[in-house]
């Protein structure tokens, strides 16, 4: 039997089983390791898996690992390296179906938002996002919005800071499952997207469920859940109406 674990160089537990088990590869965090460590950690599980995303790089790791990888790997880059997706030829993820929107208040909420949708790309998910399409100009939400609704997507993630409104105006208005994703963008007073946890929590509009504050990966990983199940039961669905056509 072959080991989903590896252990590399007494500093990572690698999970190589993660996506298999759970439909949610594992993420490389950036953030607190060092450069060395992220680069023996992504050359790992490209020798692996084939793939890795990569979240958090601080910019001597986005150097360091232009260094180690830049001619040898496929790069997909977001929110300007922020968030990254390395994978060796040939090792694009299965398309599965699923279908998600994300909608961002604002464009400081983007970053954020990158990492759900690096993450719901990385399973499989098509992916259709709108920017800057908060409360403070209402009516730039409705064209994009009803274009997700037209496109038939199974769960949107909507990103924001400051009231963090945008969620809640959203679930009122769909009938597909919506995650609030509260950004740290704001100040003062309920500063830290603080302001806008508490108001997606304190929601009136029921179907809108919350992560927690800028966490992209955890939005991207519900919402990748759910489009993925609803394209299994799709695809189920068509395989039944195929197999009652031919009886006829």
């Amino acid at each position: 039997m072959t080991s989903t674990r590896e252990y590399l160089d007494q500093f990572a537990n690698l999970d190589l089983g993660r996506a298999a088990r759970s439909g949610v590869p594992e993420v490389v965090l950036a953030e607190g390791k060092t450069a060395r460590q992220t680069v023996a950690i992504a050359q790992r599980l490209l020798e692996r898996i084939g793939r890795v995303l990569i979240s958090r790089v601080p910019p001597d790791t986005l150097a360091a690992l232009q260094q180690a990888f830049a001619d040898t790997v496929e790069w997909t880059v977001y929110s300007e390296g922020r968030t990254l997706a390395l994978s060796q030829p040939g090792c694009a993820p299965p398309q599965t179906g699923g279908r998600v929107g994300v909608l961002t208040a604002g464009t400081s909420d983007l970053p954020v938002a990158e990492e759900a949708i690096a993450l719901c790309i990385e399973m499989g998910c098509q992916v259709q996002h709108a920017g800057d399409v908060g409360v403070a100009g209402l009516h730039r939400l409705f064209e994009p919005l009803r274009a997700m609704l037209d496109a038939a997507v199974d769960v949107i993630i909507v990103a924001a800071g400051m009231d963090g409104a945008l969620p809640s105006v959203v679930a009122g208005l769909v009938d597909v499952p919506v995650i609030g994703l509260p950004t740290s963008v704001g100040y003062g007073f309920g500063g830290g997207g603080v302001g806008a946890l508490t108001s997606m929590l304190q929601t009136c509009a029921p179907g809108l469920a919350v992560v927690n504050i800028d966490n992209g990966i955890g939005a991207g990983a519900v919402a990748g859940r759910i489009a993925n199940r609803a394209a299994a039961a799709r695809r189920a669905y068509d395989r039944q109406a195929k197999d009652r056509g031919h009886e006829r």
